[in-house]
C-alpha cells in the first residue's frame, strides 16, 4: 500500500502530547532500560515494537477491565487495547527521535459482519537509514495473529478483507485520531468498551 502522509514535516511526527507523554518518568526509565546508546534506529524500532507487542498485553486477550490511554498509564498497568498500545509505541520511539505516526484499519470485530466492525490502530515509523515509512502493529500476537518487524514486507496483525467491508486506511496521522482517544476517556470497563463502544469507521 502507498501511504499518504498527513504532514510532510517529519517534526510533526515527533511531537509530545497529553497521551503521547514521553517526558513522563516511566517512559524515560523504560527507554533507558530498552535502548543502550550504541543501538541503531532500526534496532531501537525493533526493540520498542517487540516490547509493546509482547510485554504490554491486549486488554481483550487477558480479559482485563482497566482502560488505559496515556502512554505512561499503558506502561504502568502493562495493558491496553490497540489504541493505547499505539500511544505507548509512539512515545517510546518519538523519545528516541524516530518519527512515528498513527494508522488505522476498519475490521470485523469478531470475524463475521453480523457481529459488527471496529477501528483498529497501528503505527508507522520513518527510518532515515532506509528513507521509508514502515507500518508496525504492536497489538499483540495470539493464535491467528503473527505481526512482526520486517523491512522486506509488511507483517501486520491483520490483512483487511475489502470484500467483507474491511478497510486499510492509507493515511499516516501525526496524532491519534480523536475518536480513539474519546472512547478511551469515556469508558471505565475495557471489556464492555471493546464489545460495544469502539468506533466502526473513520469519517
Amino acid at each position: 500500500m502507498k501511504l499518504i502522509l498527513e504532514s510532510e514535516k517529519l517534526e510533526n511526527y515527533l511531537h509530545e502530547s497529553r497521551v503521547v507523554n514521553y517526558s513522563h518518568e516511566s517512559i524515560q526509565e523504560t527507554a533507558d532500560r530498552l535502548f543502550p546508546t550504541s543501538l541503531s534506529e532500526v534496532e531501537k524500532a525493533v526493540i520498542a515494537f517487540e516490547f509493546v507487542r509482547d510485554e504490554i498485553y491486549h486488554s481483550w486477550d487477558i480479559q482485563g477491565k482497566v482502560v488505559t490511554c496515556k502512554a505512561s498509564d499503558v506502561l504502568a498497568y502493562k495493558q491496553g487495547i490497540c489504541y493505547a498500545k499505539a500511544n505507548a509505541l509512539a512515545a517510546l520511539l518519538r523519545l528516541q527521535g524516530i518519527p512515528t505516526g498513527f494508522c488505522y484499519q476498519r475490521l470485523m470485530l469478531f470475524d463475521v459482519p453480523e457481529k459488527g466492525y471496529c477501528i483498529h490502530a497501528l503505527n508507522a515509523v520513518f527510518l532515515r537509514t532506509t528513507n521509508r515509512w514502515v507500518r508496525l502493529d504492536a497489538r499483540g500476537n495470539k493464535l491467528g495473529v503473527d505481526a512482526r518487524f520486517s523491512l522486506k514486507e509488511e507483517r501486520l496483525a491483520f490483512s483487511p478483507q475489502t470484500e467483507m467491508g474491511e478497510i486499510d486506511y492509507p493515511l499516516v496521522y501525526t496524532a491519534p485520531h480523536p475518536q480513539t482517544i474519546t472512547v478511551l476517556q469515556e469508558n471505565t470497563d475495557a471489556l464492555e468498551m471493546y464489545q460495544r463502544g469502539l468506533p466502526e469507521r473513520l469519517p
